[in-house]
């Protein structure tokens, strides 16, 4: 992967992605994944916590993302998502839901732009119905609760 004139924002997001894929594939300590990706990495602090942040979060909560991703399908089973779009779409929830200092349409967008480099051509518009319906849910119950 080259690294280019991406944002470290973007970098970030990527590399967790790919933690989160290599997680899932092999079933290893997820310690262990965390660090070898970020030794892949020449990032700063604040990026390296904001990875590090959003890797976790997404890990700790990966049942709780599992099921508002599984709400939002409409006629499709969970387990017939496509793996790097289950991936993207934990990551991004995961962002909306616990990284304050991101905007949810930033984290929305830069979900579909991931989906659009990394996955397959329905993706982004998968991602984004998805992730939509997540923060439309997300926006009623703040409203709610006020």
């Amino acid at each position: 992967m080259t690294t280019g004139k991406k944002h470290p924002r973007r970098l970030a997001r990527e590399s967790v992605l790919q933690a989160l894929y290599a997680l899932e594939l092999t079933q290893d300590n997820p310690e262990k994944v965390i660090r070898d990706i970020l030794s892949r990495y020449d990032f700063n602090e604040e990026t390296e916590t904001f990875v590090q942040d959003l890797y976790w979060k997404t890990v700790h909560n990966g049942s709780w993302i599992d099921e508002k991703i599984t709400r939002h399908l409409e006629n499709w089973n969970f387990d017939r998502v496509a793996r790097l779009d289950r991936l993207i779409l934990r990551l991004a929830i995961s962002e909306l839901y616990f990284i304050e200092d991101v905007p949810p349409k930033v984290s929305i967008t830069e979900a579909i732009e991931i989906a659009r480099e990394y996955s397959t051509e329905e993706s982004p518009g998968f991602v984004n119905g998805i992730l939509d319906a997540v923060y439309k849910e997300m926006s009623d119950r703040d409203t709610t609760q006020t």
